[in-house]
């Protein structure tokens, strides 16, 4: 049953969903990923980074919220589902217990990377199906970017 319809070409909005549905999922983890960092890190540089990651989780769930609801705009039912996370996410994971500061870095370095990355792949097939899906996408890459800069500025590697 379709409750939406969409101006978007059927063919497209196929396509367009299961990228908006991946995102959703990769942002929702990544939100969870980040306070489950927040609540668990230690160390001298403790409340700088427990407060940066509080802007990783902001920025994760109001782009998630956006990526939903776009995809309900194309007729596409969001899956935000724990079940459905857990089946599909790809975003790195921490390990239990407390988390030293620089396995936090580390951790939210690795974990935005790979976000991004497929970010990216999603913009790609969006300039194809749905541009102002591709839009969502691009501001949603900027800050994710933005992110992944700041923490790797925390943990600068030699040159």
């Amino acid at each position: 049953m379709t409750a939406v319809n969409s101006p978007v070409p059927e063919a497209d909005i196929k396509a367009t969903g299961e990228v908006l549905q991946g995102a959703l999922v990769d942002l929702l983890d990544l939100s969870l990923i980040a306070k489950q960092a927040h609540w668990n890190i230690l160390g001298p540089r403790f409340r700088s980074i427990h407060l940066q990651l509080d802007e990783v989780v902001a920025t994760a769930r109001t782009y998630a919220d956006t990526i939903a609801e776009r995809s309900s705009t194309i007729g596409v039912p969001p899956d935000g589902r724990a079940a459905t996370l857990a089946r599909h996410s790809d975003v790195a994971q921490p390990p239990d217990g407390w988390l030293q500061e620089h396995a936090v870095v580390e951790l939210l370095i690795d974990a935005l990377a790979g976000t991004i990355r497929r970010m990216h792949e999603r913009i790609r097939i969006t300039g194809d199906t749905d541009l102002v899906s591709q839009d969502v996408l691009l501001g949603l890459t900027a800050q994710l970017e933005k992110h992944h800069w700041m923490f790797q500025a925390e943990h600068p590697k030699p040159q």
